[in-house]
């Protein structure tokens, strides 16, 4: 009687620990690694995410931009004498590294009768330092009314941070002719900001060319205020 005794336990304990082994488990005291479970483990998502995260400027073939332009649908008109000789400076934070080539805007409406001239696209950055501008670019605001990109006249490196994209007009359009796709946000845009950091601002008055540099901490709401506010741009 031990003896059968003896062997049933030890034929107990052999067949509780294969239990264990193919639960994935180890024995109590047993150092050992526990076997593999045959289920296939559920790999983890990258960057904490959940799946869709919206629409993103590389999506279009952009490197970065204001907004999606899905909600561009509101377009922003101002006479020239409203507008004319004012640089107009929209924010924009740019999170890694990029080579910026051209500013992209949505051109929504065209003017065959404007006289243009000394109109242009230019970067400042955070302190106000011009970065770069384009070539003037009254030709191109006189054709093709669509989203297009205007090219710089010379690429650069932008480090992350924030810039400021800049737009100069000049001569003389119909004020519901040369409009520019924008959100409808209106006097919104600036919520919870203040110069130097306003996202939607004008500068100055009487200019002809983008100064070298700005005072971010002069930034106006004056022309924004009024309906020529959230303009909608990209960046290639």
């Amino acid at each position: 009687m031990r003896t059968r005794t003896t062997t049933a336990t030890t034929g107990l304990v052999t067949a509780l620990a294969a239990l264990l082994v193919l639960a994935g488990c180890t024995a109590p005291g047993d150092s050992r690694p526990a076997a593999s479970s045959s289920v296939a483990s559920v790999p983890a998502q990258s960057g904490g995410g959940s799946g869709f995260e919206g629409p993103r400027p590389q999506d279009q073939n952009l490197l970065a931009w204001t907004g999606d332009p899905n909600d561009a649908g509101h377009v922003t008109a101002q006479s020239s004498a409203g507008v004319g000789g004012r640089v107009t400076l929209v924010r924009i934070v740019l999170r890694e590294q990029i080579t910026w080539s051209n500013v992209w805007l949505g051109l929504a409406g065209i003017d065959p009768n404007a006289q243009l001239a000394n109109c242009y696209l230019g970067v400042y950055d955070a302190k106000g330092a011009l970065v770069a501008t384009t070539p003037d670019i009254s030709p191109q605001l006189m054709t093709d009314a669509i989203a297009k990109p205007f090219a710089l006249g010379k690429p650069f490196t932008a480090a992350p941070g924030t810039y400021f994209i800049a737009l100069l007009l000049n001569g003389t359009w119909a004020t519901n002719g040369l409009t520019l796709k924008s959100t409808g946000a209106g006097i919104s845009v600036n919520a919870g900001l203040t110069p130097p950091n306003l996202r939607y601002s004008n500068l100055l008055t009487g200019q002809t060319s983008l100064p070298a540099t700005v005072n971010l901490a002069e930034q106006s709401t004056s022309t924004i205020n009024t309906g020529w506010a959230s303009q909608w741009y990209a960046i290639s």
